[in-house]
């Protein structure tokens, strides 16, 4: 079952609403500080906060007593107070993170195939998060702690477990008992250490994962916390009383937003609509996976290019590539790709010298030729090379290099300012000979144009691509280029300004350069050269 076409019309939907967020977060923090691209380490960073101030609180809980201890934690200025109120309201950053973070995990069709298990893991640690919170407000027991228990217990007797009705421990007959509570304290203790487990294995198919946002957007975010939780303290209603029905309670419609739709349905429409809405989003990636051939075709590795470097398993981002045996008698390793874990990003076709592995149709040699090929239907139709890169007479433009999840706005707008506009995947994907091409065919310089770091598809395109071009890893742009004549930007929601501020100053300095020199018979073979074939047909 490919995707289908509601489901595109979805994903198109919320990659929008995605853009106006980032956007709009953009202008406030930055490119760089923009929390949006940090959702899931920001719910990882929450969760540490919730595990941190629930050691604290859990120090002075009772169950004999769990109103009052909560109202004496409530009424502590030193420690209690403020505490209780960030670790309610990091249990709402963390509920909100985790929803932009399986929002944009949809957006942007990475949910499916290879990415399969993360998704699912996701789901069952936001579950898990819900759950926890559940609790956490019943062991408060105020009026709101006591609405959720009803609610609970309404629900659950429906479900044929247990042998007595749990709505009866609210009867009123006799005092809620305190093995309730130890019920509720170990399940709120017990979830967050299994969503440790669950963590792990979410990022388990991941090579260097991410788990904290950088320190200086971790800690603003903790420090506004703390403010809020000491200027406006999380509300605490009145203790739980079974003889009075609360005609109002505090509420939290981040965490429990479900609840007014909940008391208003019966147990079994309430159960079928968590079955449904459960179900749906489970099968979110049978609903929208691609069928992998053309662009999202598995890496493939040719054996006679393959050096043995081992850079290209240690660039995946997928752990998708091991060294292997070689089947001939050459002494080196050979990479081999698992297509069941390579979600085909193509960085391995930037990390390899030879040229010698990579998507079908996007290895560094089909990068090449496709210039090549565009350079010569190009002379075709006027004499002057500089044709291929759009040229107004005889000035020949700069090169952008930009990647295919750039905002189109940015792209044009790069346009009108004369660049020549090339496409690739993702720059991670951006062999470093396509950049030294486009120079020595005379383009003066070229800017190569991503995604902001923390919002790549491919996770780590930009930061390799800048590794190549200017720390030498491997495939390195070769010293012969001059880098006063390459730059790197980012493309962001938001940030077209910037883009274009970018772009203008690379553009000045350009000009105080003298023109390069143009070649217009470049031996791609020259270039890295392929490992030459003996009569035989085996490696010589």
């Amino acid at each position: 079952m490919q995707a289908q076409p509601f489901m595109r019309s979805f994903e198109r939907a919320f990659r929008r609403l995605l853009a106006t967020l980032d956007a709009a977060a953009t202008a406030v923090y930055g490119c760089a500080w923009n929390p949006f691209y940090q959702s899931g380490t920001v719910a990882v960073a929450m969760l540490l906060v919730l595990i941190g101030t629930g050691l604290y609180l859990l120090l002075f809980y009772r169950l004999g007593a769990p109103a009052a201890s909560v109202g004496r934690m409530a009424a502590d200025p030193w420690l209690g107070a403020w505490l209780r109120s960030l670790h309610r309201y990091a249990s709402d950053v963390f509920v909100l993170a985790v929803a932009v973070h399986a929002l944009r995990m949809f957006a942007q069709a990475r949910s499916w195939g290879p990415r399969t298990l993360a998704w699912v893991s996701g789901l069952v640690l936001f579950g898990a998060g819900l759950l926890c919170a559940w609790t956490g407000f019943v062991m408060a027991w105020d009026s709101f702690g006591e609405r959720l228990a009803r609610e609970g217990g309404r629900l659950l007797d429906a479900l044929p477990v247990f042998s007595e009705p749990l709505s009866r421990i609210f009867a009123g007959d006799g005092p809620v008992p305190s093995a309730f509570f130890f019920v509720n304290m170990f399940i709120h203790i017990a979830v967050p250490l299994a969503m440790g487990a669950g963590l792990w294995l979410h990022v388990s198919r991941l090579a260097r994962p991410a788990l904290l946002p950088p320190r200086r957007l971790m800690w603003g975010i903790i420090g506004a916390l703390v403010a809020a939780a000491v200027i406006v303290p999380a509300p605490l209603g009145a203790p739980a009383n079974p003889f009075t029905l609360a005609t109002t309670t505090p509420t939290d419609l981040v965490v429990t937003w479900w609840l007014p739709f909940s008391e208003r349905l019966s147990p079994g429409a309430a159960w079928s609509v968590v079955l449904i809405l459960s179900a749906v989003a489970l099968f979110v990636p049978r609903f929208t996976r691609r069928p992998r051939t053309d662009a999202l075709a598995p890496s493939v590795v040719d054996p006679r290019l393959c050096t043995g470097c081992n850079q290209c398993p240690q660039d995946c981002p997928w752990d998708a590539i091991t060294m292997v045996k070689r089947a001939d008698d050459r002494s080196t390793l050979v990479a081999l790709v698992d297509p069941a874990r390579c979600v085909s990003c193509g960085i391995c076709a930037g990390s390899c010298a030879p040229m010698g592995v990579g998507p079908p149709g996007r290895t560094g040699r089909d990068q090449l030729s496709g210039i090549q090929s565009a350079a010569r239907t190009a002379r075709t139709a006027r004499s002057d090379v500089s044709a291929n890169f759009g040229a107004h007479g005889d000035a020949v433009q700069i090169v952008a290099i930009c990647c295919e999840q750039a905002p189109a706005s940015h792209v044009a707008a790069l346009r009108q300012r004369g660049a020549h506009i090339h496409t690739v995947s993702c720059v991670g994907n951006l062999h470093t000979s396509v950049i030294e091409l486009f120079v020595r065919q005379g383009a003066p310089g070229v800017i190569v144009c991503g995604c902001p770091p923390r919002d790549c598809i491919s996770r780590e395109g930009p930061k390799w691509l800048h590794e190549r071009v200017f720390n030498d890893r491997e495939a390195e742009l070769q010293p012969r280029v001059d880098r006063r004549r390459i730059r790197i930007a980012t493309l962001a929601p938001g940030g077209q300004r910037a883009s274009l501020d970018a772009f203008d100053d690379f553009a000045r300095a350009l000009a105080a350069l003298d023109r390069p020199t143009r070649e217009t018979d470049i031996d791609f073979e020259v270039l890295c050269d392929p490992v030459p074939i003996g009569a035989d047909g085996k490696d010589s």
